[in-house]
């Protein structure tokens, strides 16, 4: 095909490519660029040619294009950012940041194009530099982005975050234009849970956050569309779909890798929808191997994952994501299964108009307080599955971890993201009270360790009683355990996975649960344990109890001889219980929705909440220690009240 019109280029390049025909269409760009090896739009073709390349992952033929087209014009800023890309895949990271920066500092003129190959550059160099551990740095190049872009909520949501795992205090420091109540109103729901023990402000933001991410769309079933699974032959097998990205070598994965292979095939049919990452470890391996029906759907858009659970027939869909990284929340947004049941994944509450049902246990969600949540709420006796089968290295010696072999050693290994300054000043306070002990926290980074060793010098604790332990792997992370005395939970995102596998070596875990979920997952793990007494009732009573169990070797010998004994028949380890449970729950689910009685989100007047929570300063108290937390809200709602009157219905704190 003989072409000399670039623009007739370009569209039949384009025609090629969409026609899965991506080499012909490089051919095409190749054959061009050599009849006109002098043309001025050169660079344009050069660009398109070594985009095109680079989908083929001929990386040093697109560095090459790339390169091409900076030569021939160089104000062209596009093959920069791609360049740097590309060298990012091929291992050359520093020459990747070089190129990106080159892009970002050389956009001189105030237009959109301009501005969006400039926060691309500053994203790009962001996510290379938080890889690195080098988190201050990819901090201040998303902090550029605000100060420019401040509409952009991915960036405005991953700085949060980004700063929650560097132990930056006060969080919400206000950046470019946006003050603390903006930042608060954009946050993240996961990194909310995590800064604020606040639940009907997490409804308010996570309802707030789903209308943005996925809104209305444009195509969806509704129950009419599933009338006809009303009518389904009695004692056919139940359909259930499990939908993950982290059915890996994760938290999730571990937590659930024994659970699947123990469902009743008489009477469920189990499909897992895998949508993570394509690295191959021995929990997917595990996983996969065990499920009667395994689908890896990252490479599937919503359109085609959408067709194929259907095609499957998926009664109930167990979204084991929810509000985290990697979740297909636009996919169920089109509701791909009747039910749709929020689980695990995420710690807390939805707010979406497509999950039905969230599943916890009496401890995580009291009676009383299922207005806090979307979804109507279903109990087991524990939520959180475990794996009896978990391979656990040897144990370690204290000399080898770098610990004190005498001392009494306090454990932390939840993410650097939990610490907030609250928590840490009653750790410090633990350790004023028990002379000699230390404190072992998971390492983040040197820069973060080096901070709260700073902090502890301020509060007058030996920086050296601070030992950081590095990453490692399951068997070995785990393993570590042993050499741990008591660990001290953090709040208000307390230890989830990280409990688990403390109790399960045996090492008693301290818990101060408030009132959302994310903050009481602990206390229901302790107490599926057999150890209920070490559930805290205020801050006053957690230091107290850490530093009388800190002072009493021999109390706490006994709890680790108690747990062990126990793990074998406690509620929190055995597996096979946990799935007659959860088998129940979607059996009842089922019946509700066969009856008619399938629930509806309820989603009223969380705008007004949203906007009341934004007057509450986290930063500066803890909001589970105010005694009365329906008068904090009632008192909003009355103030509001009497500015505009509010509807008859607008939501409190309780169910009516």
């Amino acid at each position: 095909m003989r072409i000399d019109n670039v623009a007739e280029l370009f569209g039949s390049a384009h025609q090629l490519a969409s026609l899965g025909e991506p080499r012909q269409a490089a051919a095409l760009y190749r054959d061009w660029l050599e009849r006109h090896p002098a043309d001025p739009l050169g660079h344009a073709v050069y660009f398109n040619y070594g985009v095109l390349l680079s989908g083929l992952d001929d990386l040093p033929g697109a560095a090459t294009a790339f390169a091409e087209a900076i030569r021939r014009n160089a104000a062209f800023i596009p093959p920069f950012i791609n360049l740097g890309v590309v060298y990012e895949r091929l291992g050359a990271v520093e020459p990747a940041v070089a190129h990106w920066a080159h892009a970002a500092a050389s956009l001189a003129a105030v237009t959109g194009d301009a501005l969006a190959y400039k926060t691309t550059a500053l994203k790009h160099i962001a996510r290379v530099l938080e890889s690195q551990q080098r988190h201050a740095e990819a901090e201040a190049h998303l902090r550029q982005i605000i100060e420019i872009a401040p509409t952009m909520r991915d960036v405005v949501q991953h700085w949060i975050s980004l700063r929650q795992r560097q132990c930056a205090w006060p969080l919400l420091e206000p950046v470019g234009p946006l003050d603390r109540t903006a930042l608060l109103r954009g946050m993240a729901p996961l990194s909310f849970v995590t800064y604020a023990d606040d639940p009907l402000m997490a409804l308010a933001l996570s309802a707030a956050y789903a209308q943005a991410e996925t809104g209305v769309p444009a195509e969806f079933r509704s129950d009419a569309d599933f009338a006809d699974r009303r009518a389904a032959a009695p004692g056919r097998r139940l359909r259930i779909g499990y939908l993950s990205s982290d059915l890996r070598s994760h938290a999730i994965g571990h937590l659930t890798a024994d659970m699947y292979r123990l469902h009743d095939r008489s009477r469920f049919e189990v499909f897992i929808y895998y949508c993570g990452i394509p690295q191959e470890d021995a929990v997917k391996a595990r996983i996969r191997d065990s499920a009667e029906h395994w689908t890896d759907i990252t490479p599937l858009d919503d359109d085609a994952a959408l067709a194929l659970m259907l095609a499957d027939g998926i009664d109930i869909l167990v979204d084991i994501n929810g509000h985290t990284r990697g979740a297909r929340t636009k996919l169920l947004s089109r509701r791909p299964a009747p039910v749709i049941v929020n689980w695990l994944g995420y710690a807390g509450t939805m707010g979406t108009p497509y999950h039905h049902y969230i599943l916890a246990d009496d401890t995580i969600i009291p009676p009383g307080s299922e207005a806090w949540y979307s979804e109507a709420v279903l109990r087991l006796p524990c939520y959180q599955p475990n794996d009896r089968h978990r391979q656990v290295a040897a144990t370690p010696t204290r000399v080898s971890l770098g610990l004190p072999e005498d001392a009494v050693v306090f454990c932390c290994f939840n993410g650097a993201q939990k610490i907030t300054p609250f928590v840490f000043e009653r750790w410090m306070r633990v350790l004023q009270g028990v002379p000699g002990s230390v404190l072992w926290l998971l390492k983040s980074s040197d820069a973060v360790d080096v901070k709260l060793r700073e902090r502890a010098a301020a509060a007058g604790i030996d920086p050296a009683r601070l030992v950081f332990a590095p990453m490692a792997g399951n068997a070995d992370h785990v393993a570590r355990y042993a050499a741990a005395d008591l660990f001290l939970d953090t709040a208000p995102y307390g230890a989830h996975t990280t409990a688990s596998d403390a109790l399960w070596m045996g090492a008693p875990v301290l818990t101060l649960p408030g009132r959302g979920f994310a903050s009481r997952v602990c206390a229901s793990l302790v107490r599926a344990a057999g150890v209920p007494e070490l559930v805290c009732a205020t801050p006053e009573d957690y230091v107290a109890q850490a530093i009388a169990l800190g002072n009493d070797v021999v109390l706490l010998r006994a709890y680790r001889e108690r747990l062990l004994a126990l793990r074998e028949t406690s509620v929190l380890f055995d597996t096979e219980a946990f799935v007659r449970a959860i088998e129940a729950q979607f059996e009842a689910m089922w019946a509700a929705f066969r009856d008619g009685m399938l629930p509806r989100p309820d989603l009223t007047n969380l705008d007004t909440c949203l906007d009341l929570g934004l007057a509450e300063d986290h930063d500066a108290r803890e909001l589970f220690t105010v005694p009365d937390y329906e008068a904090v809200w009632r008192a909003r709602l009355a103030r509001r009240d009497g500015f505009q009157k509010l509807p008859p219905d607008a939501r409190l704190w309780s169910a009516a």
